[in-house]
C-alpha cells in the first residue's frame, strides 16, 4: 500500500503561482510512477502531468505544458507540482496518483493509489 497526502492547494489570482506538494508513505516511493490529476465537479478526472520513478521522464497535459512543472525528490518521497501563469481553468481539486512504475500512462484508471485532493481556486 501506497499513502498520498496532498497539500499546497489554496485560492489565488490569476497570473499567480502555486507549488503543490504530495507525501508519500508505505511501500518504496521510488518504486512509483507518479502523476496529478484534476476533477471539476461534474466532469471527469483530468490528467495534469506525470512523472517516471527515477524522474527520467515527464509529460503534460497540452493545457498545462509550459506553465507547470512537475518534480520528485525521492529522498524526502514527495512530488511536487509547481503552477506557473495561472488561469481560471486552472480551478480544480488536484489530486496526486501512483503507480508501480512501467510504460508512460494518463489514464486514471492506470493508478492504484490516490491521495484526497487539494483543492485550488484561481480568482479572475
Amino acid at each position: 500500500q501506497v499513502q498520498l497526502v496532498e497539500s499546497g492547494g489554496k485560492l489565488v489570482q490569476a497570473g499567480g503561482s502555486l507549488r503543490l506538494s504530495c507525501a508519500a508513505s508505505g511501500r518504496t516511493f521510488s518504486a512509483y510512477d507518479m502523476a496529478w490529476f484534476r476533477q471539476v465537479p461534474g466532469n471527469e478526472r483530468e490528467f495534469v502531468a506525470n512523472i517516471a520513478w527515477s524522474g527520467s521522464w515527464t509529460y503534460y497535459a497540452d493545457s498545462v505544458k509550459g506553465r507547470f512543472t512537475i518534480s520528485r525528490d525521492n529522498a524526502k518521497n514527495t512530488v511536487y507540482l509547481q503552477m506557473g501563469s495561472l488561469i481560471a481553468e486552472d480551478t480544480a481539486v488536484y489530486y496526486c496518483a501512483a503507480r508501480r512504475a512501467g510504460v508512460p500512462s494518463t489514464n486514471s484508471y492506470d493508478y492504484n493509489y490516490w491521495g484526497q485532493g487539494t483543492q485550488v481556486t484561481v480568482s479572475s
